[in-house]
């Protein structure tokens, strides 16, 4: 069976999370893709009214030829988003999980 590309697919899930947000604030939205090293992040920065907003609700890194959830701030979750890609759950890790809660998931522990 033909390995997926998982580069592809991490972008494609931050790219849909990204193309999500109201129009008024998809100028917000910021998509960082470091191919080099294999990190993907989205990341909002804006103001509204006189309040700054910065945050990054999307980080996954791929190390080891696994995908590393490092955060997600999603409702319905990257990790289940990613297995419905076909990706198996054994080579994704839930790294904003400590090493110890890992192992009761249905997911990689490293």
């Amino acid at each position: 069976m033909e390995k997926l590309d998982y580069r592809k697919l991490v972008k494609k899930v931050i790219e849909q999370h990204a193309s999500e947000q109201p129009e008024a604030e998809a100028n917000q939205a910021h998509i960082v893709f470091d191919t080099e090293r294999d990190s993907y992040l989205l990341l909002y920065v804006g103001w509204r009214d006189e309040e700054r907003l910065y945050g990054c609700p999307i980080h996954i890194d791929i190390q080891d030829e696994k995908i590393w959830i490092q955060r997600d701030f999603t409702e319905e979750g990257i990790a289940n988003q990613l297995a419905e890609m076909g990706v198996p759950k054994t080579d994704i890790v839930l790294g904003f999980r400590s090493p110890y809660v890992r192992q009761f998931t249905e997911f990689a522990v490293r």
